[in-house]
């Protein structure tokens, strides 16, 4: 077993080393989306936590973006209202943000958002729906399989030494015992 549980390890980490980085890697980012606004804009608030204006108002002020690349409504990914923020966002298909403020139309944000393509990578979905499942899925399941052998590795020293300890003692109690 300790022998099969070192070649796993070693292999096993060999293996899963780019997957592994990239995934760890991007997970660092994206735990970082809400500090750093170069990953992710930060949620501008609203002058209103009422929103009042249409939806073709809302796809006109994405129009007016150059940015966003918005001519209809095909080029919008998904709206976030927020009305507690008064704010709505449009997530444009090439990943440009507008924020607008919910009650006039006011664009109080218009950037690059990246948080969107950092989780496609981290999760293996960037580069196809195959990948996701067959590399990045099985990357999890070898690096499952390096923490339990890991931890078998880890847990090999204590065994020995609390066995050691306890020959020495049987030895000992021996020795001292009258014959």
């Amino acid at each position: 077993m300790n022998r099969w549980s070192r070649k796993l390890h070693r292999w096993g980490a060999i293996l899963i080393a780019v997957p592994t980085l990239l995934v760890i890697t991007t997970g660092l980012m994206l735990q970082l989306k809400k500090e750093v606004s170069w990953i992710q804009p930060p949620t501008i608030k609203g002058s209103s936590s009422q929103p009042s204006i249409s939806w073709e108002t809302v796809l006109d002020s994405a129009i007016a973006i150059d940015e966003a690349g918005v001519s209809t409504w095909d080029d919008i990914d998904r709206l976030d209202v927020r009305p507690a923020k008064g704010v709505i966002k449009i997530r444009c298909k090439n990943n440009w943000e507008v924020q607008l403020d919910a009650s006039n139309a006011n664009v109080l944000s218009s950037a690059y958002r990246r948080s969107d393509l950092i989780e496609s990578l981290h999760d293996g979905s960037f580069f196809s729906d195959y990948t996701k499942l067959y590399v990045f899925f099985a990357n999890g399941l070898v690096l499952f399989g390096l923490w339990l052998t890991g931890m078998y590795l880890w847990y090999l020293p204590i065994k020995a030494r609390s066995q050691k300890k306890k020959r020495l003692a049987s030895k000992n109690k021996r020795s001292t015992q009258p014959e």
